[in-house]
């Protein structure tokens, strides 16, 4: 539990589930806590600490997933991930990756997508579980508790002594008397949670952030005049970071709109980069994707995440120049997202699942040679599925195998080729095998197929068959 001061109280900060299940809540008085819990570990509060992290969260969210992020203290990140999602194959899949990461670095997490920030706030922490996915003008939101509508404690405390219980509950009741009684703050975060009322996300910006501005005396509209700022913009920045030695990996064009809206564009790089030319390309490649409204007012263009880049010769009297493949990978990982690019790499595993790792397109090889000493099969499944057969155990091969329905008279057979478990990985493959074998059907089709275990022992494996890839 942790603790820090109100004014001159003493209180309760934090508390663990633990903690709460014992009856401690935030806001609670220290020497009642204590009272309540005599073992209790109370640890002072680090709110400068906490807010330090926050920001460090945020821009590492911001350099990887959207480039309109800020910190919403005292235990939240708000994202606008409009325009971004679609980079990471979708809302879904956003929310999926977001997760996995801040998993895999300790970091518990609840995550909720709104149309509206207050909506999101009050869903992540209301309905996630660990991920909500709102739905268009989300309904759920007005049967969630008071708490949710980021309200001060004592506007909280009124209300509830006056009745009222769930957001429903005011959405039913008079403004007016509302208002009167516990000032403007109450409509307007109603307002900001159902969406009848704008609140812009003040995207997050820490010292060092190479970036250009244009503020435009008119609003401009027109995509050609776009085109042409884009181009100065791109110019300007390549010039900052000449200066310091650096190259572009990640681009954030922001344009704000005369409603105060924000459209935003991303373009990803293989590589660092300070071509001004191949920049400015990516850019307005994309530009038909924002929505300039009633006209842009200011355009900011963002190196978001900028590493060293030398200068080197690019030709040589002696030898022929190495070909660059950067300026396609960013075309197509810029217009499918990056996740669609990619290239494989051998692991070093007898395991055909794990012998193979998807890496960065233009990633250095990572010194694993391909296994050569038995054929495999050009497209393997992503999971081995269970076939039905009818072989003599334990060596044979199957007669005929019914596969999604159809069957396949096995003509041809290789095998069997056997490939242990990785025993220092998990206890539960000590002592499984499996049998894999090529066959080919009547129609010169040709799978690779494997029996889990010896066919002998059932500690070694079930004894069922699988098809794990087809050979082209």
């Amino acid at each position: 539990m942790l603790a820090g001061r109100v004014g001159n109280r003493r209180v309760v900060t934090a508390a663990c589930d633990v903690a709460q299940a014992a009856g401690l809540r935030v806001g609670m008085a220290i020497s009642k806590a204590q009272a309540l819990v005599p073992d209790l570990d109370v640890r002072p509060a680090d709110p400068q600490g906490d807010t330090d992290s926050l920001e460090r969260l945020a821009l590492w969210v911001m350099q990887r997933f959207s480039p309109i992020v800020a910190a919403d203290p005292p235990d939240g990140v708000v994202i606008e991930s409009t325009g971004a999602d679609h980079l990471h194959g979708g809302e879904a899949a956003m929310l999926d990756a977001l997760l996995g990461r801040l998993t895999l670095s300790g970091i518990t997490a609840r995550i909720a997508i709104a149309d509206t920030w207050g909506a999101a706030h009050a869903l992540a922490r209301h309905l996630a579980d660990p991920v909500y996915l709102g739905e268009p003008h989300e309904t759920r939101i007005s049967a969630l508790p008071l708490s949710a509508l980021r309200l001060s404690p004592v506007i909280t405390a009124g209300l509830s002594d006056l009745g009222f219980e769930t957001i429903n509950d005011l959405l039913t009741t008079p403004r007016a008397p509302l208002t009167l009684r516990f000032g403007p703050e109450l409509c307007r975060r109603l307002d900001q949670a159902m969406g009848d009322c704008a609140e812009p996300v003040t995207p997050l910006r820490p010292a060092g952030l190479i970036e250009t501005r244009r503020s435009f005396a008119e609003p401009i509209a027109a995509a050609e005049t776009i085109a042409r700022f884009i181009s100065q913009l791109v110019t300007d920045l390549c010039l900052a970071l000449e200066q310091q030695g650096l190259g572009a990996r990640r681009l954030d064009l922001l344009c704000w709109r005369v409603d105060s809206d924000i459209q935003t564009l991303r373009v990803g790089l293989a590589a660092p980069q300070r071509d001004p030319k191949r920049l400015t390309r990516l850019l307005c490649d994309k530009i038909q994707t924002l929505d300039p409204g009633f006209g842009i007012e200011i355009m900011t263009l963002t190196a978001t995440i900028a590493e060293p880049l030398v200068s080197r010769q690019t030709s040589s009297l002696l030898e022929p120049a190495a070909s660059d493949l950067s300026g396609l990978v960013d075309a197509l990982a810029n217009r499918v997202g990056a996740r669609a690019v990619y290239r494989l790499t051998p692991v070093a595993s007898d395991v055909p699942e794990r012998s193979v790792a998807r890496i960065a397109a233009l990633a250095p090889d990572q010194g694993a040679n391909w296994p050569n000493h038995w054929p495999r099969p050009s497209r393997l499944l992503p999971r081995p599925e269970q076939i039905e057969t009818m072989a003599l155990l334990p060596d044979h091969p199957p007669n005929w195998i019914s596969w999604r329905g159809v069957r396949h008279k096995v003509c041809r057979a290789d095998g069997p080729e056997r490939i242990f478990g990785e025993w220092w990985k998990r206890d539960a493959e000590l002592a499984a095998v499996r049998d894999y074998f090529r066959i080919e059907d009547e129609a010169g089709e040709r799978f690779w197929i494997f029996r889990a275990g010896d066919g002998e022992d059932t500690a070694t494996g079930s004894h069922r068959w699988f098809i794990h890839g087809i050979f082209g």
